[in-house]
Parts: structure tokens; sequence; C-alpha cells
């Protein structure tokens, strides 16, 4: 792809919510405690999860009297979340309000089975989820003259409806670019002259790639001057934003959300200073050792835990996110907030999952659908980057007993299959001959990762 020089100015910096972006730290913390304790007893008094999570260990709300006590609350790991709902579909009982006064559906890819992990939305909810939003963008420079380009179908995945609301709720233009080709989105894009562009990176890149077959010089014929990408790394990663900066001419902009939050948790500002702002009037953020569980401090990678004061409908207390981290203090940028920062953003995972193309992929969900094929005798993951894109192949070894005729239709079927467990995720499925494939015990060992 060529790059083509046009200066992507640096707006000044700007606050959504100025008293508490740039809040005394004690201040910020005492404001912390109430949202803590105002939640926990939501949680308690609501959600029979929490009701039972809380008095398997003895926790009453009113133990919780410093911030150092959330340390008391009982980790909640998305296993946990799933298992609660797969017990009496579909929600079990992590709700914490009826689903009547639900105004919004999410789901995100299974995990260790095909069943979704599922979240409802009241409306007070949804107007905080977009306020998060709100944060960030405004934060990295997003003003109400601008014009905010989606090029996605959003469906059911939560990310881009928070970035379409949180846009609108700063007074920016908002355009839905979903049930289209690759190039009526990039035609539309230039003739409506779009100033920012959310999608993922692998998008955002195929979309250039799109774009200088067409003949479209995206840093000179677009208007584009900034990217907001989320769903999947990219943006975090040195390299790759240098890239996506110089072929669109624009900033590039990393923004750190999951679907148990419903929204984004951290941001990168207009300083860009290699950290991602965590929103902490609306979270409280831990950073663990994945396997002794205790707390680390600045500048020590480790595991994010998640407790969001926002979300009222499905309360989520020190969530274990598996996201790998380094938390940094909030001197470590320029721009005046007070919110403590992740360094590099997300830095990995510390569990085994894969993220294809903003799709999280489980070696344990893909075995699960597998092995529903008797016909099949055993299988190998094989992750490769062609070109920017990942690409996510499944080799599939028959039993000796199966006809040749079956052979084509097997492999269309068991990919469908794995497409509809995955957000529709593309999936290369192909027949490997008999006896070709090693033999393992364990699933993590059938992905072959040759990516990096």
């Amino acid at each position: 792809m060529r790059a083509f020089q046009k200066p992507a100015q640096k707006p000044a910096i700007g606050y959504w919510n100025p008293k508490t972006e740039t809040m005394p730290r004690e201040q910020l913390q005492m404001l912390q405690l109430r949202k803590l304790q105002a939640m926990v007893r939501w949680a308690y008094d609501n959600s029979k999860l929490w009701q039972r999570k809380f008095d398997q260990v003895g926790l009453e709300p009113q133990d919780i009297r410093s911030l150092d006590d959330i340390q008391l609350i009982p980790f909640l790991t998305k296993e946990e979340f799933l298992n609660a709902q797969t017990s009496s579909p579909p929600f079990g009982d992590t709700l914490a309000a009826p689903s009547e006064l639900a105004v919004c559906y999410h789901q995100t890819s299974g995990t260790s089975s095909r069943v979704p992990l599922r979240a409802l939305d009241g409306r007070k909810d949804w107007e905080w989820q977009s306020e998060m939003w709100a944060y960030g963008l405004y934060a990295f420079g997003v003003r109400p003259k601008d014009i905010c380009y989606l090029p996605f179908s959003y469906n059911v995945f939560i990310g881009f409806w928070g970035v379409h609301y949180g846009a609108e709720k700063i007074g920016a233009m908002v355009i839905p670019g979903g049930s289209q080709s690759s190039e009526s989105r990039l035609k539309q894009l230039v003739e409506l002259g779009a100033t920012v562009v959310a999608t993922t990176p692998t998008y955002a890149f195929r979309l250039a790639q799109y774009a200088e077959d067409l003949g479209i010089h995206l840093a000179h014929d677009s208007k584009v001057k900034m990217l907001i990408l989320t769903s999947e790394p990219g943006a975090n990663i040195p390299s790759t934003k240098r890239m996506l900066e110089e072929v669109w001419g624009a900033r590039v902009g990393d923004f750190v959300g999951m679907t148990e939050a419903g929204t984004i948790v951290a941001y990168e500002c207009s300083e860009q200073c290699g950290a991602a702002h965590i929103v902490e009037d609306h979270y409280y953020e831990e950073v663990i050792d994945p396997k002794t569980l205790k707390p680390l401090g600045y500048g020590q990678k480790g595991e994010r835990v998640m407790t969001s004061f926002g979300r009222g409908m499905m309360p989520v207390l020190r969530f274990r996110t598996g996201d790998l981290v380094e938390k940094v203090e909030a001197g470590y940028c320029s721009c005046g907030r007070t919110f403590d920062l992740y360094k590099g953003g997300v830095l990995g995972r510390t569990d085994d999952m894969k993220l294809i193309r903003g799709t999280n992929v489980y070696p344990s969900a893909v075995e699960n659908i597998v092995r529903e094929y008797k016909e099949i005798g055993e299988f190998q993951i094989v992750l490769t980057r062609e070109g920017y894109s990942d690409e996510i192949t499944v080799q599939i070894e028959p039993r000796s007993d199966v006809p040749e005729e079956r052979l084509d239709f097997l492999s269309l079927d068991v990919a469908s299959d794995l497409a509809e467990a995955h957000e529709g995720l593309r999936f290369n499925v192909v027949i490997a001959e008999r006896g070709t494939l090693p033999k393992f015990e364990v699933t993590s060992v059938r992905l072959q990762d040759l990516r990096i």
C-alpha cells in the first residue's frame, strides 16, 4: 500500500467531563468508594448471582468500608458468568432487574461452548455506555462538526453501537455504512466527507487495500483525520499504528472495551502518549498476578480485573478479563487528566483466547463444534497472517469409513457451524489426508499460531 502525506493535526486538549477527569486523586478515590459501595449494595439486594457469591464467603455490603476492601469481593470469571446463564437460559440469575426493563440486547462469541455470553441493558445503562464512549471520543478529538463513518452492520455486537451513540451525544453526524460492499463504503465516506472512521484495525487495512485497487488515495482524496480503532489489537502496536497513519493520513486511536463492560473502559487521548486512560470515575480497575491472584503495583504486568459502577441491569464486580496490562500513574500523560493509564493498552491475553478479525476464538469452543461430527478423527487449528488480515484454518482428518463423496459437504458443514458460533467469522476448513495430523490430548497444543 502506498502512503500519502496529509498532515494529521493534533487537536487541543479537551475534556468531556473536566470536573472528574481532572479531579485530584484523593477526591477521585472518595468518589470511587461511594460508587463502589452503592453498586455492591445494589448487586447484593437485586442479583441472585451476587447474593450467592457474597453469602458463600460471608460478606455483607456494609463490610466494604474502603477501596482496599474490594479484595474481600470474590472474583467473577467469564466461565462462571456463562454457566450462570446456561443453567437457566437465556440469562440465568445474572440480572439485577426484570428483563422487561431492558432496551438493548447484545452478545459475544462463545467460550467453552457454543452458547454466547448474553447481555441486557436498561435505558439508564445504555445512556451510561454512550457517555463512556463520549469521554473517549471527545478526548481523542471528535467534535460536533465531525462526520463519523462506521463501515459495519453492527448486529448484536455491542462495540460499534457504543461509538454510534457516543458520537451522537457529542453532536457529531453519524453515518452507519453497513449492508454494502467495501467499494461502496469507500466511495460513500469520500463523497460524504467523513472526518472520522470507526472500525477494527484489520478492516482499516482492508479498506486501504481496496482503496488502492480503486485508485482512491485515502490520505489525499478523503477528509478522514481520525481512525477510532477497537475490538482487537493493532492500534496499540506502534508499527501497525504508524502504517495506518501513513496510509490514511490520519491519527489512529486505541480504545479498550468489552461486552462484559458494555462499553469502553480505557481510551487514548489527543496527546497520544502510548497509553490508554482508564475511565476511573466509572470503573475500579485492578491488576493481579494471574497465578497467585495477588494485587500488583504500577509498572508490573498482570491480569486486568474490572469493576463497573455504571451497569445496573447486569452488575459486574471484580471480573477477571484475561487481559494482560501494565498500569502507570496519571503523570505518564501530559494531558492533565488524573486517571491512571494502561501503558501500551492491552498487551495480550493471559488465557488461550485468540482474537481473529475482531472475534474471540477459543480452541475449546472450536473443539466443541468439531467433536459434534463423528466422522472427524482429528483436527488442527492454524492461524496465519495474509497481508494485514488474520486467517484461521481448521484442518480436519476424516475417519477411514467416511465415503469420499461426503468430504466436500463435511468441510462446508463444519465451516458453517463454526461461523454461526463466532459472529459470522469465516473459517477456512480443509480436509487433511488420513493419518497426517498429529494426535494430541490438550486442545491448546492443537493450535499453531504462525503469525508470530
